[in-house]
């Protein structure tokens, strides 16, 4: 049995709780967060006990642990768990800094704990599938990959201005999807961006649209677009070009029903929040932690992934900042 220590109590800390909850082999033993109310309510519901950060950590009823604070929280959580020797599942991204996220490769490795990243997206049944077919050779030598991602609406601008910017926040979920399915590390980032959502998001120092376009060392494109906006729902859809053909995975909706009427066809909105679009990825990517940390298997993706999705995205906001295309070592 995996007894799990989880550290945050909000919103994905309860994602994480719920999907442990189904998974056999692993419990929560115990929670922290900096708020009593939200820790006392999932120790109640996981029946886990409550403890500060650092005791949880130490806690010989842990054996990893879950972090899903704020970002400018996990260095020093990397640190605590890596020297207590506890395996370790890391919300992304795993830092703002990729020079700090460098500090946490290195203490990650002295220790030897296992390590994961949670780009939740590449456990996305659908996304899976495409991988795993392009891997095959289904459509041949990938040439062109096409990656829209909208949010229905924008976060507030007091969580835009603390969020590290959209490329680093929002964006970073495709930048690991480009190289998940490229198969090829970019070498070359171009950025473009606009506030045309809410002109605060401007005013604040961010965008709310955004193009990126990455280029590999064998000339295999990558077209990513972002918007804050989308009045429809919940927008992620990818498409794949090869040599062979074309293989791309739709966006996820209520329902399948279709009615045609003489009005025209009319299908079911797209779901409305992030934490529904990706319920099965978010319980499959915890299957894959547990599974992993039991049976002493590789965990991907790694906190290299992690260090690479912020190269990406430091790199797509200085390009926009430059309004040039930047090499990425």
């Amino acid at each position: 049995m995996l007894k799990v220590g989880l550290l945050g109590c909000g919103r994905i800390g309860q994602v994480h709780a719920r999907s442990i909850g189904q998974i056999d082999g692993v419990r929560v033993s115990a929670v922290a967060d900096a708020f009593a109310e939200p820790a006392q309510s999932l120790a109640a519901q996981t029946g886990a006990q409550v403890l500060d950060s650092q005791t949880l950590i130490d806690s010989a009823e842990v054996d990893a642990v879950v972090i899903g604070t704020p970002t400018d929280t996990h260095y020093d959580l990397i640190h605590a768990a890596a020297r207590a020797g506890k395996a370790i599942f890391c919300e992304k991204p795993v830092d703002m800094s990729a020079d700090r996220i460098r500090d946490c490769i290195k203490v990650v490795e002295t220790s030897g704990v296992p390590f994961m990243t949670a780009f939740n997206r590449r456990f996305d049944p659908n996304f899976a599938n495409v991988q795993t077919r392009i891997a095959g050779g289904e459509i041949g030598a990938v040439e062109i990959v096409t990656i829209q991602s909208r949010d229905p609406s924008p976060p507030p601008i007091s969580y835009i201005k603390s969020s590290g910017g959209l490329f680093r926040d929002m964006m970073i979920h495709d930048l690991d999807m480009a190289r998940f399915l490229l198969g090829e590390e970019p070498v070359s980032v171009y950025a473009v961006g606009s506030a045309l959502v809410d002109s605060e998001i401007g005013r604040a120092g961010d965008v709310d649209t955004a193009a990126v376009t990455l280029t590999t060392a064998s000339g295999k494109i990558c077209q990513i677009t972002n918007s804050r906006r989308a009045t429809y729902g919940y927008d992620q859809r990818i498409e794949v070009h090869g040599s062979k053909g074309m293989i791309r995975a739709e966006n996820i909706l209520e329902n399948t029903v279709e009615i045609a009427s003489e009005a025209g066809f009319r299908k079911a909105p797209a779901q409305h929040f992030f934490l529904e679009r990706y319920e099965a990825a978010y319980r499959a990517e915890m299957q894959h932690f547990v599974r992993g940390v039991l049976d002493s298997k590789p965990l991907f993706p790694g906190i290299i992934d992690g260090l690479r999705a912020q190269l990406l995205a430091d790199a797509a906001t200085s390009s926009l900042a430059q309004g040039t295309p930047l090499s990425v070592a």
